[in-house]
């Protein structure tokens, strides 16, 4: 395993930090708190809750935060950013949030660390582990998106994507008579050799670091074996806890007692209980819908009777059984983030590129929700695109049955409404927002609409005259307590209306 050892950030890193921090932190802010006001200097300028303006300089990742006082416009850092948005927050809900504005100190410390490590680390090679390591900024909607529990750096820097790591898996292994697993969990027999009575059970470093002290009962009377680490490295991708295994074409999934963004990653009994359910039923829509878009199927998982959430993973189908030949597959994500290879970057043509990309994205989604009730989250970080050597998109690929919504137990409405936010306001605003920052002049949402008006779903044309998109509000769910899954949006301008100034979210 190459080690990543954190070193101080220079003063250049710091103001990078500051920067790549700040930027998720005033979306959530604008688009949660704020109203747009006039500003006689051509910014972007608001009114927070409490009377205050704020005003910023324009783009898809707001910078230079400034707010104004008796002088005049005086600019301020994350950390004063930080007090700015505890304040308005607690004078609009009436609640104080200390954890909250920790998170956020802790995740601009993080990308600090983050940024200086990939400063002295060579990026991996191979252009879709590059695509998925390249989330420095993370999700570009939410307070904390780089937040690492508070734990020292050195504790989970080893692990992190964005820092280019690759580590060895440890191998346990269970008694036989303590092992639970569902599905088809063969493949993580293929990784070792567990002795005669157990069943071979790999493991997250960092999340056996951080439990491993509730096992040592398991350890001391041989319910759990250790057996040394792979003879492999395993890279993460921008999930954190999921990592890809090259050589067995494999992606393995698993708890991770941390939180990352709004909830703690671990692999809940409850969802694990009804992952093979779930996952079947996404598995059936993508074969059925034909074409090229693909499935990602988590085809079982295994664990330990006397640890069930802390010691679970899941084994995830690879790439290659799914990719059109010929192919690169790059992190959705990524294309908005930016990284070495991103081929918006090459000299595409917008409106060719777009099509093509709606076309690989839009149709499975709405088909395996209009033709077989599963809700895709389609969101950045769960969906891949394959282009071709000249870049252009040709295939899609979709991924974790963990956040797959079924159809009639889920009500169509609410189903309806996280497609809408999943696909169209997390993925084919920020990708647009991309593609239209390259182009000047470009407008990408009449194709947008063109692609949706060719779907028969009595939701498409109410879709397409809404006045506005539902945005989810992670500043103000995190900052109230509510349950990462209970998502709450507010209205956002729809820029699918095809009305003059009408902003994209």
């Amino acid at each position: 395993m190459e080690r990543v050892e954190p070193m101080p950030p220079s003063d250049e890193v710091a103001a990078r930090a500051d920067a790549y921090a700040a930027a998720p932190l005033l979306n959530c802010l604008i688009r949660e708190l704020a109203q747009p006001c006039a500003d006689p200097e051509g910014r972007r300028a608001y009114r927070l809750p409490g009377g205050r303006l704020l005003r910023v300089r324009a783009g898809r990742r707001p910078a230079g935060p400034e707010v104004h006082t008796a002088g005049g416009w005086r600019r301020v850092g994350h950390t004063e950013l930080v007090k700015l948005v505890a304040e308005e927050l607690r004078r609009h809900t009436g609640r104080a949030n200390d954890e909250l504005s920790a998170e956020m100190i802790d995740s601009r410390e993080a990308v600090a660390a983050l940024l200086a490590a990939r400063e002295r680390a060579a990026p991996p090679e191979d252009p879709y582990i590059r695509s998925e390591q390249s989330l420095v900024t993370g999700h570009p909607h939410h307070p904390a998106p780089k937040a690492r529990g508070g734990g020292p750096v050195a504790s989970w820097l080893p692990y992190a994507p964005e820092a280019y790591a690759r580590f060895p898996l440890v191998l346990l292994a269970v008694r036989e008579d303590q092992a639970v697993e569902d599905g088809d969990t063969s493949a993580l027999d293929t990784l070792g050799q567990a002795p005669p009575g157990y069943r071979l059970l790999p493991a997250h470093p960092w999340q056996l670091d951080l439990v491993g002290d509730a096992l040592a009962g398991a350890f001391a009377d041989g319910r759990l074996l250790r057996l040394g680490r792979t003879a492999f490295e395993t890279r993460p991708t921008a999930a954190i806890r999921t990592v890809h295994a090259v050589g067995a074409d494999l992606f393995l999934k698993f708890s991770l007692d941390v939180r990352i963004t709004n909830d703690v990653r671990r692999l809940w009994r409850h969802d694990l209980l009804k992952l093979r359910r779930t996952d079947a039923a996404a598995t059936a829509a993508f074969a059925r819908a034909g074409g090229p878009a693909a499935w990602l199927s988590d085809r079982g998982y295994r664990t330990a009777a006397f640890a069930f959430e802390e010691l679970a993973v899941v084994v995830r189908d690879g790439l290659e059984r799914h990719t059109l030949p010929g192919t690169t597959v790059l992190l959705a994500a990524a294309l908005a983030e930016g990284f070495d290879g991103n081929p918006l970057d090459g000299p595409v043509d917008p409106a060719l590129w777009w099509a093509a990309y709606l076309r690989q994205v839009v149709p499975p989604v709405l088909a395996a929700f209009a033709g077989h009730g599963v809700v895709v989250e389609a969101h950045l970080q769960n969906s891949l695109i394959a282009v071709d050597a000249s870049g252009l998109p040709v295939q899609a690929l979709f991924r974790d049955a963990e956040g797959v919504k079924l159809l009639p137990e889920t009500g169509r409405e609410d189903g309806w409404e996280r497609l809408v936010y999943c696909l169209v306001v997390n993925h084919l605003a920020e990708i647009a927002a991309a593609l239209a920052e390259r182009h000047p002049g470009f407008d990408p949402w009449p194709a947008v609409r063109g692609e949706l008006s060719r779907h028969d779903l009595p939701e498409i044309p109410a879709l397409l005259a809404a006045p506005a998109l539902p945005g989810k509000t992670n500043l103000l769910l995190r900052w109230t307590g509510a349950d990462g899954a209970a998502a709450r949006y507010r209205p956002l301008p729809n820029p699918l209306t095809g009305e003059p100034g009408r902003a994209a979210p």
